[in-house]
């Protein structure tokens, strides 16, 4: 009768002998579809963005992550391929339907375009280019800084969104007293530096999309445990690394420099974000073309916000 530790040894040399067989067996999967999309899907009311990413978990498993017309990214735990063809569903996040959403898409010329379900199992149409890396080759160079806000009127902005225009300068503070429509530079920019100051009341919430693409969150959640979804993080991507939020009621300060993808997030002195990449667009993006430039889109379909400084640098 073999001893335990002979038996252990026995055990060990087959396992040894097998792996290496079972490894090259098993060949990596090589997919076309692999990689990060940006979708332009036709709504009942007029077209609006979303992304998808798809990556590789093991050898031959796809999943990925899905960002919808609003709310944060959602996990896809598997997505089907055959031939062309990708298949993936998901449960609602913040949607009224309890029913999950399912996406179709077929490659073709490096191109995606298929079919989603909508509110109510509506059947929407997409189409899908690649997202642009947004590499930068060198450093930066910055030019004058722009005042975004000039204390005294609305000037360089306008409303937009479905909700009234509801933002006032009132003693030199811009505004929104009351949910109702977003408000959009009239300027757009590519890569810059972004000083904001802002406040917010208990349960505030609201949010500054960097390139009308990006949301980085302004809420009240001093105390808490640092979220993507709370102060400080670009929404469902990027978490902070401490909870750098001040109390309700009293004025904060954002620094943000935003190069390429790479995105670095100072709140209220403390660097929270330090050139972190950001994958995609966030919920209740302007649009899904991230290669181009965009404009400051301050978020006025929550809560009451202040701001009562903005300044931007771009680069040149």
């Amino acid at each position: 009768m073999l001893s335990i530790r002979k038996l252990a040894v026995a055990i060990a040399l087959t396992c040894c002998a097998v792996t290496p067989r079972a490894a090259r067996a098993q060949q990596p999967l090589r997919s076309p579809v692999i990689g990060r999309w940006d979708l332009t899907v036709q709504g009942a009311e007029g077209p609006f963005p979303s992304w998808l990413e798809i990556r590789l978990s093991g050898n031959r498993t796809l999943v990925g992550q899905f960002v919808a017309r609003f709310g944060s990214t959602r996990p896809v735990s598997r997505i089907e391929v055959a031939g062309s063809t990708i298949r993936f569903t998901i449960p609602p996040q913040w949607e009224a339907e309890d029913s999950d959403i399912t996406i179709e898409g077929t490659l073709d010329d490096d191109r995606l375009s298929g079919w989603m379900t909508g509110a109510g199992g509506s059947r929407l149409t997409w189409t899908a280019v690649r997202a642009p890396l947004l590499h930068r080759s060198a450093a930066p160079r910055w030019g004058a800084p722009i005042r975004l806000f000039n204390g005294v009127d609305l000037t360089g902005w306008e409303a937009m969104g479905r909700g009234p225009n509801q933002w006032r300068v009132i003693k030199g503070v811009l505004t929104s007293a009351a949910a109702g429509a977003n408000l959009v530079s009239k300027a757009s920019f590519t890569d810059f530096k972004l000083h904001a100051e802002f406040r917010v009341p208990p349960a505030g919430n609201s949010g500054i999309y960097l390139r009308g693409r990006h949301e980085v969150q302004i809420e009240d959640s001093k105390g808490l445990e640092p979220s993507s979804l709370r102060m400080g993080g670009v929404y469902g991507f990027l978490t902070p690394n401490e909870d750098a939020a001040s109390s309700p009621g009293e004025w904060q300060s954002y620094e943000i420099t935003l190069v390429g993808r790479l995105v670095t997030v100072v709140l209220n002195g403390k660097t929270v974000i330090a050139r972190q990449e950001i994958p995609g667009i966030t919920g209740g993006a302007l649009n899904s073309d991230e290669g181009s430039p965009g404009p400051l889109l301050l978020q006025g379909d929550h809560t009451t916000v202040e701001y009562r400084r903005i300044v931007l640098t771009p680069a040149r």
